[in-house]
């Protein structure tokens, strides 16, 4: 097995424990706390079934998952993760989609009508709220609780 880690560099530590919804947010500094939860009342609003959680695993600081999908890709692997997740960077926030078809990714389709952002496949990253048109991201998250994610398994 090979390190991955470049000599003497220590490994990310997530916490023991992930903290509550309401824990995670009065966390965060005031400013990223207003725009964090703008966000989750607005993706709670858009899709009231999909029940929040926080969840560990795409970097040092946790994550709000909405909705939960069982995927397999093309390598095998397989496991559970949300449909939609939201996360306060340190620098960007990241509202995460993960939905994609035949045609391509949700999220990768409609990142021209997303406003001042920077989108990937299934992330959209953007400096403060007002780069972000709130209206048009939460259509498309209306539109993923409606999939079943990506590569889903049935």
């Amino acid at each position: 097995m090979f390190d991955r880690w470049a000599p003497g560099a220590q490994p990310r530590r997530m916490p023991k424990t992930l903290p509550s919804l309401d824990e995670f947010l009065a966390a965060l500094p005031a400013d990223r706390r207003d725009t964090m939860t703008t966000l989750h009342k607005a993706i709670r609003k858009a899709v009231p079934k999909l029940a929040p959680a926080i969840m560990s695993g795409m970097g040092p600081s946790p994550i709000i998952g909405y909705g939960k999908y069982h995927y397999k890709s093309a390598s095998g692997r397989e496991g559970d993760w949300f449909l939609i997740g939201l996360a306060a960077g340190k620098n960007y926030y990241s509202l995460h989609i993960c939905v994609g078809d035949k045609d391509g990714y949700l999220v990768e389709r409609n990142a021209a009508k997303l406003g001042k952002v920077k989108a990937g496949r299934s992330c959209i990253n953007f400096k403060k709220l007002e780069d972000l048109k709130l209206d048009v991201a939460m259509g498309l998250v209306k539109q993923a609780a409606k999939s079943g994610g990506i590569n889903a398994v049935v």
